[in-house]
């Protein structure tokens, strides 16, 4: 599965089934161009178990508000469109994958 760049306008339909890990994040965000490999290796790994979804603060200003979004990156973990868990921060593939795992 690829990673998904979520908007304002379609992220509640992207968090709505399953588990979903979405990476709040600017472009200008030092750890979060860190991050992104991270996220694309897992990704590979991950196939159908799970979901990332990516939002660029910047441009998604409201989805980014109503998740109380102050540092970046910020990871929230959704199932089934309930936010389950948060990190902030850069993290490991293994902190992340382990973070995914206790929701699937």
């Amino acid at each position: 599965m690829a990673i998904i760049n979520a908007t304002d306008a379609n992220f509640a339909s992207e968090i709505g089934e399953g588990v979903v890990l979405v990476d709040f994040w600017a472009p200008w965000c030092g750890p979060c161009k860190m991050i992104a490999p991270v996220l694309e290796e897992l990704d590979g790994e991950l196939g159908d178990k799970a979901k990332i979804v990516k939002v660029d603060v910047d441009d998604n200003q409201e989805t980014a508000g109503k998740y109380g979004i102050m540092s970046i990156p910020t990871l929230l973990v959704f199932k089934d469109g309930q936010q389950v868990d948060k990190t902030v921060g850069f993290q490991s593939k293994d902190q992340l994958a382990a973070l995914l795992e206790k929701h699937m």
